[in-house]
């Protein structure tokens, strides 16, 4: 059952849905719950055998000087305690259980939701969040503080036994207690600003030392070290402050209460002795009265001790709540898989978190079997848009359809088997070169494995590491080059034949055997009746490519068919970037022998688009 939900949670959160898994799995340990408390009140009506003791040693032993009847009542006290211990002992595994339980009920929708779609701007540090929540939901649900917690309503009953023992004795311990009440009253509001601004700072300091580890390279060769050490000096002493305030808080108040704990059993035991004098209260009264104030008040202390994880531990569960709070979705529809076409209508794209439109009135239609190459300057537009037609990014206006199905409408899971997708930041993941290949599938066959691979033109290739398709790349693929990367990346998005293949930069990294391989793949993609959308600025990516789209400052146009680009097209307002993206072409053409000059043969593009593209930037 456990396999099953957790299926549920990540399918959940990869779409982006939110469910309340978390309120649903405490629900679903309500019995658990229920069992605690009744512990707990076992425990806490065990724990006056020791108050009862005495009062019966000192009230009836010390005056018979009966042995027989200590002996008895030590044989009683004896059981009593072992029993208390073996209740408490079940009561701490109980609670250790249900924070085991609660963390696998939502930890693969926690791990989900650090590869969930970006609908608002957050760091990496950010995306780990929810972890780092359940994480600590998991610690308080195991520690000592609900414990306390479940301690705290018994609190009443050793009142009114004080009451019972003189009036006096049960207002000054009423009057202890409210004491003690406004010291954890006090702690909370002194600390939760300071442990909210402490997460902060925490996530920050996460985010920075992730990003200096994965440029270390570049930190220590360019001389960035002293100066980002200054930064980082900065923003931890920032935390150790919040840290030291917290500690001197919990601890301030901790002292307080104890201080303050000790001081109330001793006056209790001066009011009993004065009490005794008056001859208001027996012997055995003076000390179990000490010891009922003393067990009274020590869940109202222990509940102080902890106040810094239950506050921490009560943030993250908003936290989760906010992210998981939405109701469940009804169950989708399985819809056919795409074969025909792709619709993009009106498509306005702003960067998760911004407002800017980056990508705005895009639009195209692609039947099966075409490949189309995105052309334009540098900070265009054209990655932005790579990353919305998969899915990456939430669309702010306009629709992307796969055969007149909204993209949205597929169930997530199902729709990454028919895309592949290259991004331009390539990093593959820890693991082997077949389970990265594989997109980490366990049902994944030997065979579809190595269709893929042969059809990026790496199969060879790999053939010659070390372990084959069993290599470790070690993480973000470091043991391989940023060619092979790349490569293995192109497999990767190729795998299991996607209808849909968004290439971003695919051959920036490659060699003339790469760029060739890749050329094969892409009319592989077309051959099969699947779409491939290429993203370039090198040539050399645009030759199995029949159609050619100019995207600039956001705008996108269609130019025409190769073969039908020998017609004269009228000059368009977008014009002026045809020359820049020539230009850009020709500046990073494809790679050269040594010897040999490099730049656009714009006639490479072949059909007659390389002169049509040429004519409209001499028309610019």
């Amino acid at each position: 059952m456990t396999r099953s939900v957790s299926s549920d949670l990540s399918a959940s959160a990869a779409n982006g849905l939110q469910r309340p898994w978390l309120r649903e799995a405490l629900s679903r340990c309500r019995s658990a719950f229920v069992g605690v408390a009744l512990v707990s009140a076992l425990i806490n009506v065990l724990f006056l055998s020791g108050p009862l003791f005495m009062l019966e040693v000192y009230d009836r032993v010390l005056p018979s000087r009966s042995v027989p009847t200590l002996v008895s009542l030590l044989v009683i006290l004896i059981g009593l305690y072992a029993c208390q211990g073996l209740l408490d002992l079940l009561r701490n595994r109980i609670l250790s259980r249900v924070g085991a339980y609660v963390d696998s009920m939502a930890s693969e929708a926690c791990f989900a939701m650090t590869a969930a779609p970006p609908f608002k701007a957050r760091t990496s540090a950010e995306g780990l969040q929810p972890l780092r929540d359940m994480d600590q939901i998991r610690a308080f649900l195991g520690g000592p503080g609900p414990s306390a917690l479940f301690d705290l309503p018994w609190i009443p009953l050793y009142m009114l036994i004080c009451f019972a023992f003189h009036f006096w004795i049960g207002m000054a311990a009423l009057t202890g207690a409210l004491v003690l009440l406004c010291l954890t009253l006090a702690t909370d509001l002194s600390s939760r600003r300071t442990t909210l601004a402490a997460t902060v700072l925490s996530m920050q300091k996460s985010t920075m030392a992730e990003a200096i580890s994965r440029n270390a390279e570049a930190v220590r060769v360019l001389g960035m070290l002293p100066h980002l050490s200054s930064r980082w000096t900065n923003l931890n002493g920032a935390f150790v402050d919040t840290q030291l305030s917290l500690s001197d808080v919990a601890s301030g108040f901790g002292a307080m209460s104890k201080a303050f704990r000790m001081f109330l059993q001793s006056a209790i035991l001066a009011l009993s002795a004065f009490l005794f004098i008056k001859g208001e209260v027996s012997s055995g009264m003076i000390v179990a009265s000490g010891i009922l104030v003393s067990r009274a008040l020590a869940p109202v202390e222990l509940s102080i001790a902890h106040w810094r994880t239950f506050i921490a531990a009560s943030q993250s569960w908003r936290r989760l709540i906010r992210t998981f709070g939405g109701q469940a979705p009804a169950e989708r529809l399985a819809l056919p898989a795409p074969v025909a076409r792709l619709d993009v209508e009106n498509l306005a794209v702003a960067a998760p978190g911004g407002s800017s439109l980056i990508v705005h009135k895009a639009g195209f239609c692609l039947q099966a079997g075409s490949a189309l190459a995105v052309v334009g300057p540098s900070a265009a537009g054209k990655s932005t848009l790579a990353r919305v037609l998969v899915g990456a990014w939430p669309a702010t206006r306009g629709s992307i359809r796969l055969d007149g199905t909204l993209l949205e409408h597929f169930d997530p899971l199902m729709l990454s088997r028919h895309i592949g997708y290259l991004p331009q930041d390539l990093e593959l993941l820890s693991g082997s070169v077949a389970e990265n290949i594989a997109r980490f599938d366990r049902a994944a066959t030997s065979e579809g494995i190595l269709s893929a691979a042969r059809m990026a033109g790496v199969h060879e290739m790999i053939l010659r590491l070390p372990d084959g398709y069993d290599t470790q790349i070690g993480e973000g693929g470091n043991v391989l080059s940023t060619g092979q990367r790349q490569r293995i990346g192109l497999a990767r998005a190729l795998y299991g034949d996607p209808f849909l293949v968004v290439l971003d930069e695919p051959n920036s990294n490659l060699d003339q055997a790469g760029e060739a391989a890749l050329t094969s793949a892409i009319r592989s993609v077309r051959a099969r009746g699947g779409i491939a959308i290429v993203i370039a600025h090198r040539a050399s990516a645009l030759d199995a490519c029949d159609q050619v789209m100019l995207v600039s400052e956001g705008q996108t146009q269609m130019l025409e068919r190769k073969r039908d680009l020998i017609r004269p097209v009228p000059a368009s307002p977008l014009a002026p970037a045809v020359g820049t993206a020539i230009a850009e072409l020709q500046r990073a053409g494809p790679e050269q022998d040594e010897g040999t000059s490099g730049g656009l043969d714009p006639s490479s593009l072949g059909g007659g688009a390389g002169e049509r593209l040429r004519t409209m930037g001499e028309r610019a």
